[in-house]
C-alpha cells in the first residue's frame, strides 16, 4: 500500500492518505461523522459559515475527528476582501491557519475567479497562513499561486457540484507537468474511477464532496474514492506504458495446438508412400 512509503506533503506537514474530504451536502452530522472515519481522510474541510461559534450543541467540529487536519474554506466569499476577513475570522475562533481560498462571483457556473484568488493568496501567505487556492485550470495564475506562496494548487476537475468528472483533463496535465508544489485536483469528479484516472495522471491528491456526501450510502461510497486514489496512486508510481496504434500479442503467436513445425511436416511429407512406389 502506498500509505506506509508514500509520504505526502503539504507545506511540510506529512500525509498517508491522498483522499481529501469536504463536509457539506450531508443528511446529518453523523453521517458525516462516519463517512470521514470510513474514508481514511486526514485532511477535512469545512465552510466557516457552517461552524457555530456561540455554542457546543450541534457544532460541526463535534463531529469531526481530533487527528483530522481542518481546512477551514471562505466558501460564500465574492473576491479576495471577503476571503481575507473570514480567513482572519477562523484564526481568531482557533479554527488554525489553513485555509482553502474560495472565491466566486458567477451565481450561475460557479467558477472560481482567479484574479482574485491570487490576490487573497498573496496577502493571506504573508500572513503566514497555509493557503490552499481552489482555481480554474489555468498555468499562468497557477504558476503565479507559487511565486505568491500558496502551499499548493486546486484546479477544477468540471463545474463543482456536477459530478461531470475530469473535463479539464488536457489542462490538469499540463499543471501536473509544470507546477513543482502539489496538484490537488477539487470540484467535479463525480465517480471513483475519475479519482484514479486523475491519480493516474500524477495529481498529488484529490478533494470530492458533492460525490461522497449525495450518496445513498457515503460511507460506502468514501472508502471506495479512497481505495481508487491509492490504486491510482500506484499505477502512476509503476510507470505504465503508454497506448501503443498496433496490436501486440501478449504470448508469442507460434506453437498453437496441432501445429507442426515446418521440418517436421516436410519430413513426413517425404516419408509418405504411393502404391506407384511401391
Amino acid at each position: 500500500m502506498p500509505t506506509d512509503k508514500d509520504t505526502f506533503f503539504i507545506a511540510g506537514k506529512p500525509f498517508q492518505s491522498r483522499f481529501l474530504l469536504g463536509t457539506g451536502k450531508f443528511k446529518n452530522k453523523q453521517e458525516m461523522q462516519a463517512t470521514i472515519r470510513n474514508s481514511g481522510a486526514q485532511i477535512v474541510t469545512v465552510a466557516l459559515r457552517r461552524i457555530d461559534m456561540e455554542t457546543h450543541q450541534e457544532n460541526i467540529l463535534e463531529y469531526i475527528p481530533e487527528d483530522i487536519t481542518l481546512l477551514t474554506n471562505t466558501s460564500g466569499a465574492r473576491n479576495a476582501k471577503e476571503a481575507i476577513r473570514i480567513a482572519h475570522l477562523a484564526r481568531e475562533s482557533g479554527y488554525g491557519d489553513w485555509i482553502k481560498i474560495e472565491v466566486i462571483n458567477d451565481s450561475k457556473y460557479l467558477l472560481p475567479d482567479n484574479a482574485e484568488t491570487l490576490e487573497a493568496t498573496r496577502v493571506l501567505a504573508q500572513e503566514g497562513f497555509i493557503v490552499l487556492p481552489y482555481i480554474s485550470a489555468d498555468l499562468y495564475v497557477a504558476r503565479a499561486l507559487v511565486d505568491a506562496g500558496a502551499a499548493t494548487v486546486m484546479p477544477l476537475g468540471s463545474l463543482i457540484g456536477s459530478n461531470q468528472g475530469l473535463k479539464t483533463k488536457a489542462f490538469l496535465k499540463i499543471l501536473i507537468e509544470e507546477i513543482d508544489i502539489p496538484v490537488i485536483v477539487d470540484a467535479g469528479i463525480g465517480l471513483p474511477s475519475q479519482a484514479a484516472a486523475a491519480m493516474e495522471m500524477g495529481a498529488d491528491a484529490v478533494l470530492v464532496n458533492t460525490a461522497v456526501a449525495t450518496a445513498q450510502h457515503p460511507e460506502i461510497v468514501a472508502q471506495a474514492f479512497a481505495w481508487a486514489t491509492q490504486a491510482g496512486r500506484l499505477a502512476y508510481l509503476s510507470r505504465l506504458r503508454h497506448p501503443q496504434d498496433a496490436a501486440e500479442a501478449s504470448s508469442p503467436l507460434t506453437g498453437f495446438l496441432y501445429e507442426q513445425p515446418a521440418s517436421s511436416a516436410n519430413d513426413q511429407k517425404g516419408s509418405v508412400t504411393t502404391d506407384n512406389d511401391q
